[in-house]
């Protein structure tokens, strides 16, 4: 069965509204969005969700795939005592994507605690729709072409699966768009946040794969591995970009795109 849903989202803490709090107005447009993606989601009932985060179990040679029965999260370490998640994972798909994944280099890890990278999208996707089973993924060091031909490798899995799976990609882009923002300034940042969007509108995602090395490193972004494996799995598929928001409050350009299958 092919893919039901993918879409790109970021990840800032400030989203989740006991954090956020007085910083709630700042990041409007991105709520908004991610309440629409949680619609979107909720319509397209998958049965296993796989989640790419930047925080997970990194690896700097090879990729990760969490093969957990069970997930918790919370956000104790930003402040938030109240807001926890408990979701089921899928041991024996975790381990079919290693299994066939051919010659990638593939960590299986196992770990309960997940990571705000993927708490924050599943706090807005689980808040009218929990029917699903998780596996967390983990990008890796390697080059940008490994990561998007992994992802060529998963979409040809999910294609030959009989369950109704959706791909989220987590990651912020750069982190330098203003003189206070966590990284410091550089003008690359704005360059390269524009270039992506530019390119996921036009469907250019090989020019995505092979952005300027200085450039990304300059941006200081930590989704462009996550997007590049989710574009691998889209790869030569008829979907349509749809950009739901984008905003650069604190410095940090959050984007909300939904690729509609």
């Amino acid at each position: 069965m092919p893919l039901v849903f993918t879409a790109f989202t970021p990840h800032p803490p400030l989203l989740i509204p006991p954090i956020g709090q007085d910083n709630l107005t700042q990041v409007k447009k991105t709520s908004d969005a991610m309440k629409d993606l949680a619609e979107k989601f909720k319509a397209s009932a998958p049965e296993i969700v796989l989640i790419i985060s930047p925080h997970g179990i990194f690896s700097n040679d090879s990729f990760t795939i969490n093969d957990t029965s069970k997930y918790t999260g919370d956000f104790k370490q930003f402040g938030d005592l109240t807001t926890k998640l408990t979701i089921s994972g899928s041991p024996s798909f975790a381990h079919d994507l290693k299994k066939q994944s051919g010659d990638q280099k593939i960590e299986i890890i196992t770990k309960e605690s997940i990571d705000h990278g993927s708490m924050v999208p599943l706090f807005f996707l689980t808040q009218s729709y929990k029917d699903f089973s998780l596996v967390q993924l983990g990008f890796s060091g390697l080059s940008l072409d490994t990561h998007y031909q992994w992802g060529k490798i998963l979409k040809q899995i999910t294609n030959d699966s009989s369950k109704r799976i959706a791909v989220i990609a987590s990651g912020d882009l750069s982190h330098c768009l203003t003189p206070d923002a966590p990284a410091g300034y550089s003008p690359d940042g704005k360059k390269f946040d524009q270039k992506i969007l530019n390119l996921l509108k036009k469907h250019e995602p090989q020019n995505i794969v092979n952005l300027d090395q200085d450039l990304v490193d300059s941006a200081g972004e930590c989704g462009l591995r996550s997007l590049t494996i989710l574009l691998g799995i889209l790869d030569n598929t008829n979907f349509e970009t749809d950009i739901l928001s984008y905003e650069g409050p604190f410095g940090v350009g959050y984007l909300v795109a939904n690729f509609a299958l």
